[in-house]
């Protein structure tokens, strides 16, 4: 195989394709979702030029980061975050995907390192209002945005959400649409808002025509977990 025809290549393309679509050239980020990789994995998708990874688990990235300490990396947590986890995920990550509710906001700045650039931080946001589902409703992103904006070692960056998988494909572009709206509201409101993390290895064409700036896919270059 080579290189034009790897998954990382043809993932490339497809993004690529998808932004000039939407006539955003240049403008979509991949993050590569690395839960139940191995190291030796990642550092051959960092060979071939990714920089960021996403990881669900803060144990299970934390023994990832301390093998592949010696690439320029950013690591991005993407699951569910506990409050007992938050020293963790504030010292040992880039970016934090998931903040759904207030209580998680404060020891997350409290544990920022000062050595460290401020974490990047996106809100979860439960577009489909799914009982199982994590994340903030609508109606509650207006005060978790200001919640973080007030603290000076967490940086506002936008909204993530993982819609539910309909099978009906003008259903999964509604909720895309709602998630787009609802980033312009907020980006509206707060200069340093930029990203909008939405769409994974099935739908993520769609989601980057309905405006997502950072994909999130595992699948179509990792293969089916086992």
């Amino acid at each position: 195989m080579n290189a034009a025809e790897t998954p990382y290549a043809a993932v490339m393309h497809r993004i690529a394709g998808a932004a000039d679509a939407a006539g955003r050239p240049g403008g979509v980020g991949l993050l590569a979702v690395s839960k139940g990789q191995s190291a030796a994995a990642i550092r051959a998708l960092a060979a071939a030029g990714q920089r960021a990874f996403g990881e669900n688990y803060v144990q299970e990235a934390l023994a990832k980061q301390a093998g592949l300490a010696d690439l320029p990396l950013t690591w991005h947590l993407i699951g569910a975050l506990q409050s007992n986890k938050c020293r963790e995920a504030a010292r040992h990550f880039d970016w934090l995907h998931t903040l759904d509710r207030a209580k998680l906001i404060e020891p997350l700045a409290r544990y920022r390192p000062d050595d460290r650039p401020p974490l990047n931080v996106l809100i979860q946001v439960d577009i489909d209002e799914e009982a199982s589902k994590s994340g903030c409703r609508p109606g509650e992103i207006e005060g978790l945005a200001a919640a973080v904006a007030r603290q000076p070692r967490l940086r506002l960056r936008g909204l993530m959400a993982i819609p539910a998988p309909w099978p009906e494909i003008e259903r999964r572009r509604e909720a895309f649409a709602r998630m787009h709206a609802l980033f312009d509201r907020l980006r509206t409101a707060y200069a340093g808002v930029d990203t909008l993390s939405l769409g994974m290895s099935a739908d993520f064409e769609e989601a980057i025509a309905a405006g997502s700036t950072l994909v999130r896919i595992g699948t179509a270059l990792f293969g089916a977990r086992r």
